[in-house]
Parts: C-alpha cells; sequence; structure tokens
C-alpha cells in the first residue's frame, strides 16, 4: 500500500507516524535520522510504502535529499574487489572478507519447518478447502525463517559496500554473468546466497554519493588467469586450482588476490586510455589489457605454431607480441 498525498509526517517524539486512512502508528525503531533532516529543512517526504515481510510491518518513505559533497577518506587510492563463495570478496590490499553463508546457517531449521508445513493441512482448490490454521502458523515460522536470511545478507551486504566506498576512491569489480553461474547445480545455492547482484548495485549508488568511481571490468576480462606480476596470460585456468603459479616469472599467489590486483591495476588503465597516455600498466609490464576484453576473431593461417597459444588482439588491431606456451 502506496501513499502520495495526504498526511505524511514524523511525530515530534520521533517514535510514531502519522499516515493517511491509518492515522497514528507506532514505531518498533526510532525515525530519529529523518526527523532530524526533516526539522533542518534538507529532506522532503514524497511517499510512504506500507508492507508486511516475514510476519512484520514496514513503513518506507521515499525522501527526497540534500546531500552534502563528500569525499573518500582515501582520495587518490583503488581497490579491487573479487567476490566469489570460499571468500565473499578479497580486496587488493590482502584483507579477506569472509562469506557469512547465511542460508547454509539456516538450512537445517528451514527444512525441519518445510517438513512441517508439509505435513498440515493446506488449501486446496480442487476440494474447496481452506487452509487450517496450524498450516498458516507453520507458513507464518517458515516466512521468518527466510525474512531472517535476507535481513542478515542485506545487512552484511550494505557494511560491506558502505565501509568500501567511503574509504577508496576507486573501486573496480567485475561484471560477472550470475545467470550464468546459476546453471551450475553444485554452486547455484552458496552463489545465489552470496548475492553478487547486490553488492555490485549497492557499490554503484554509494560511489556516487560519496563522490568516488566505480570501474566494471569487461565479463570477457582474465582477471584470474592474467599473472598480477608480468602480465602473462594463462589459456585455462580450472576453478579447483586455487593457487596462481606464474610459469614466465614464477609468481605464486592466491588465486583471488591475484585477481583482486589485476582488478586494482585495471582502473589506472582506464585512466590512462582516457587521458591519451601510453605507459606501462600498473602491474609494470610491458603489454596493456584489452579494456573491451577478449574478441572472438577467425585465426589467419600462421599465426601460431602447433602447440602455442596466445590472446586474441583487440578487434582491428594486429598483434606483434611473441606468443607463450600454455601450461
Amino acid at each position: 500500500m502506496r501513499f502520495t498525498t495526504g498526511t505524511l509526517r514524523v511525530e515530534p517524539d520521533r517514535k510514531h507516524v502519522v499516515l493517511p486512512r491509518l492515522g497514528r502508528l507506532k514505531l518498533h525503531e526510532s525515525a530519529r535520522k529523518l526527523a532530524r533532516r526533516l526539522e533542518a529543512g534538507t529532506a522532503r517526504i514524497l511517499s510512504a510504502t506500507v508492507r508486511r515481510d516475514g510476519g512484520r510491518w514496514h513503513v518506507a518513505f521515499c525522501v527526497e535529499v540534500e546531500r552534502a559533497v563528500r569525499t573518500p577518506a582515501r582520495p587518490n587510492s583503488t581497490v579491487g574487489v573479487d567476490v566469489g563463495i570460499r571468500h565473499l570478496a578479497v580486496l587488493s590490499t590482502g584483507a579477506l572478507v569472509p562469506n557469512p553463508r547465511h542460508l547454509d546457517g539456516a538450512a537445517r531449521r528451514m527444512r525441519r519447518l518445510a517438513r512441517r508445513l508439509s505435513r498440515r493441512a493446506g488449501p486446496d482448490r480442487r476440494a474447496d478447502r481452506r487452509a487450517s490454521n496450524r498450516w498458516g502458523r507453520a507458513q507464518a515460522a517458515l516466512g521468518r525463517a527466510h525474512s531472517r536470511v535476507a535481513n542478515l545478507r542485506r545487512d552484511g551486504l550494505h557494511k560491506l559496500t558502505t565501509r568500501l566506498t567511503r574509504e577508496y576512491a576507486t573501486v573496480v569489480t567485475e561484471d560477472l554473468n550470475v545467470a550464468g553461474m546459476l546453471r551450475n547445480r553444485r554452486l547455484a545455492r552458496h552463489i545465489a546466497d552470496a548475492g553478487f547482484a547486490q553488492l555490485r548495485r549497492q557499490l554503484q549508488y554509494k560511489s556516487e554519493w560519496t563522490g568516488g568511481r566505480l570501474v566494471v571490468a569487461d565479463r570477457w576480462y582474465p582477471s584470474s588467469k592474467t599473472c598480477s606480476g608480468c602480465g602473462a596470460v594463462k589459456a585455462k585456468l580450472p576453478l579447483s586450482e586455487r593457487t596462481y603459479t606464474c610459469t614466465t616469472c614464477g609468481l605464486v599467489l592466491d588465486r583471488d588476490l591475484n585477481a583482486a590486483r589485476n582488478l586494482a591495476a585495471l582502473a589506472h588503465e582506464a585512466t590512462d586510455a582516457r587521458s591519451g597516455r601510453e605507459s606501462q600498466n600498473g602491474r609494470g609490464a610491458d603489454r596493456k589489457t584489452c579494456l573491451g576484453g577478449l574478441v572472438a576473431v577467425k585465426r589467419q593461417p600462421g599465426t601460431a605454431s602447433a602447440g602455442q597459444t596466445g590472446t586474441v588482439p583487440p578487434q582491428g588491431g594486429t598483434s606483434t607480441r611473441m606468443l607463450t606456451k600454455a601450461s
């Protein structure tokens, strides 16, 4: 239920709101943050939406806010964020953000509640049967369990994205094909529980709020296959191989940390490309990674000998680099 006209206000005690047709309602949490902005004249309520979720009633205000100009705590800093399942996020600084796996923690209780619900007499339209009261209580309990998992996931993502955007001026992440990743039946539940799309969405608008910027790497950018030390690119890197070993320079590094460092270096390459400068990339290598990703073009005869592979050059360009043997 949404209200756009009528009386929409927060009471002076900041624990009650007044809505059209519903009157004065008591809040479970204090509305002091909204009340302070309304009193200072830096916010204006446009509408209010009332909804029921997990057995609780919520009211959400759509507010027009005058935001002060902010700058990140480290204006010239850049961080690469590699998301995954083993760790929710691995930063190019070496920091690891653990994956809380809220769904796994609540799976046993949710299975028990689902079995209890299946044993109750639910609604049946063919027999014109209404649901029993015990079925309604069991369904409400299962809904509360799902709502709790969603709230815990949302709270963790908000805290992580707020910390990143307030501290770093440039945040680099990947454009993941989440819909394609969910086709993997062994990892689909863990991928859905991590909330990759929600993480990127929050980074996008929070970067604008804090005066920073978000750089999204191309979907085909080989962040995991590229050596963060010399820039060599592997032809294949199985998902089971968690340690990256470069056969060119001998670098041995965690796979996710290597990808995060490559993402951080991509921000410097993007800055050089916009300014028109031709210099070494952030990894110190004498090659530049294609910002548009790998392009599938037809291989011409004689471009590579047997047993040798290499990266495809950007569309419209020619390759002058020596191809390296894949490990």
